[in-house]
């Protein structure tokens, strides 16, 4: 489509969804979602040009607003969604072509997760707010000036100066809180102590960083500037700085208990029951969070009778803890990882083509690298990942402490890497993310992690099927991994749950999957670090089911090879899988974009 073209069409779009006419302006934030009334009812807008001025306003809007913990921020971008939700209404759903009904859902899907996340953090704000003194005062000083409004300095003035009395007031009552407990309440005139758990003090500690940002951006647009500012300002801003500062390491240190970088208390910050299902329903998916670890429990269950029964072929009966002991020892000398990653994933592309089971296009097979994982990041990947045209390789350096060393060398040995390599690079990521960019590549705003990580279990377990593991040791390989996504959904969700604190995650890696301590704490730190969405650790699995049923389903027909069907999913985009399944399968769109798929049967959960 020429440019001229493009341009016809997006105004076009614009007079069917916004309910513009020639000559007259775009409707402000109050105005009413109206389509235009000139416009014939059968005709529809195309969905992708659609979702791109939707996912502009979104990104936009909040880029300008982009001052966290904002009760101002919240509802503009609630306005916004509102708006949103009603050019989608005016919307004729029935004739949209099958991918824009498609289009359709992910974006409803889109609008209605995001009002569950700014729920969810008003939550948090409120739990936050009686410690954070002074946060609205310096978010409505950065605000205004963003507006353009006049600075009044010896009024600002005021407001900073007393930012530093404040702090000091609500740590006391927090240390009165801390050293008493019972006593904590409101208290006459509301200054009665004040106890914060240490998840809610670490995270009111991030805030009062970002508070500090603000007030010092805010400070350095006028300084300099305006004499009268400065003569008025330098100094309370100094004082209110150092307080912020200080205030901050108080909460995170002293009642969060983060001291150390290399030890800090793993807090995380659970999300809770209410939040899991409103991500789920944006994922499409059927199964409460209590079915998904049902699910997960099954799956362990099976990796644990192939894990025995490899071990018999090693002549170690059903000991296969020592049977993981053993493949864990076969780790290649200093230096050659890269070598043996390299290997494999040429092994794995010869693989694929042999059996016809995917396209490979030759520029895929050309563009990849290696790269090694430095000790420190490898604190949070001590395993290989996939970082966009390279493989993160992880091998441990002369710089590491020797214990880490032995363990990392233990957890990345052959026989795990035989099945994290093509995992990671064909037919894992390196080619989902290469045929992302080419087909649909607006869905990428929709990203999840249920195809992102699914995909590549999907191989993990194909692979498995076809004979990929050579042998025991190879299938022992095989194996941890897939008990390590079970104990993924296991330990992440029960976490979100409030049903399994930071050092259960660890010890339940350790001792149910055989992870060495120093991988199962870089896991644990990256499930609750808040890097990554609460499902993202119950993606892998789930979504690999997904995928394994929706090909059973497919193949069953006739109507599609192994190649076909798996050169098919790559067209969606990174989208979830019911979706991909509707397409597919021709199967109608709900509009409501619910799911009643029951991929994994109905497992009963564990009370």
């Amino acid at each position: 489509m020429n440019d001229l073209v493009r341009i016809g069409s997006v105004f076009a779009l614009n007079v069917l969804v916004l309910g513009l006419r020639p000559g007259s302006a775009q409707p402000g934030p109050q105005d009413s979602p109206a389509v235009s009334r000139d416009v014939a009812p059968s005709r529809v807008p195309d969905m992708e040009d659609v979702v791109r001025l939707w996912d502009i306003d979104s990104r936009e809007i909040a880029r300008f607003y982009d001052i966290g913990w904002s009760e101002v921020r919240l509802e503009r971008l609630a306005r916004n969604a509102d708006l949103w939700r009603g050019r989608l209404a005016e919307i004729e759903f029935d004739a949209l072509s099958a991918q824009g009904r498609i289009d359709y859902v992910l974006l409803r899907n889109a609008i209605e997760s995001g009002a569950a996340a700014r729920a969810l953090e008003a939550r948090r704000l409120t739990e936050m707010d009686a410690i954070l003194p002074g946060r609205r005062e310096i978010q409505t000083l950065e605000l205004t000036r963003r507006r353009l409004e006049p600075c009044d300095s010896r009024a600002c003035a005021a407001i900073v100066a007393s930012i530093p009395e404040r702090l000091t007031k609500v740590r006391e009552r927090i240390e009165r809180g801390t050293k008493d407990p019972g006593a904590a309440g409101p208290g006459p005139g509301g200054e009665g102590p004040i106890v914060v758990a240490p998840v809610v003090a670490n995270r009111a500690a991030g805030v009062v960083r970002e508070l500090r940002d603000t007030l010092r951006e805010w400070f350095a647009y006028h300084d300099g500037y305006q004499p009268e500012f400065s003569w008025w300002l330098r100094q309370p801003y100094r004082d209110a700085d150092a307080a912020l500062d200080e205030y901050g390491k108080f909460l995170r240190e002293s009642v969060a208990g983060q001291r150390k970088r290399d030890d800090d208390a793993m807090l995380g910050d659970p999300i809770g029951r209410d939040a899991l299902l409103a991500d789920l329903r944006a994922e499409v998916i059927p199964y409460s969070p209590d079915e998904l670890i049902a699910i997960a429990e099954t799956e362990f269950a099976w990796c644990e009778k192939e894990m025995r029964r490899a071990s018999a072929e090693m002549g170690l009966g059903d000991d296969w803890r020592a049977a993981l002991e053993r493949v864990k020892g076969a780790s290649v000398e200093p230096g050659g990882q890269t070598a043996l990653i390299a290997s494999l994933a040429r092994e794995a592309i010869a693989f694929l083509r042999e059996r016809d089971l995917v396209t490979v296009p030759p520029l895929n097979e050309e563009l990849w690298r290696l790269e090694m994982i430095s000790p420190e990041n490898q604190k949070l990947w001590p395993f290989a990942y996939y970082g966009g045209l390279h493989i993160g390789v992880a091998y441990p350096t002369d710089a590491m402490k020797h214990q880490d060393k032995l363990m990392s060398m233990r957890g990345n040995n052959r026989h795990f890497t035989r099945i994290v390599t093509p995992h990671e690079l064909i037919p894992g990521h390196h080619l989902q993310g290469y045929m992302a960019q080419r087909w649909r590549p607006y869905r990428q705003v929709f990203g999840t992690p249920f195809l992102v990580e699914g995909w590549a279990l999907h191989w993990e377990m194909l692979l498995w099927d076809m004979g990929w593991g050579r042998g025991p040791e190879d299938r022992i390989g095989m194996l941890f991994w897939r008990m390590h996504r079970g104990a993924r959904i296991i330990v992440s969700l029960k976490f979100h749950l409030g049903q399994m604190k930071p050092a259960e995650m660890i010890d339940f890696l350790i001792t149910r999957v055989g992870m060495e301590k120093f991988g199962a704490e870089s896991e644990v730190r990256r499930y609750i670090g808040g890097q990554y969405s609460p499902l993202y650790q119950c993606a892998y699995m789930i979504g690999g089911l997904q995928l394994r049923a929706l090909r059973a389903e497919v193949l069953a027909t006739g109507r599609m090879t192994d190649r076909q069907f798996h050169d098919a999913v790559l067209t969606y985009g990174p989208i979830p899988i019911e979706l991909i399944r509707a397409g597919i399968t021709d199967r109608p769109v709900p509009r409501d974009g619910t799911s009643s798929w029951r991929f994994a049967g109905d497992p009963t959960p564990v009370k």
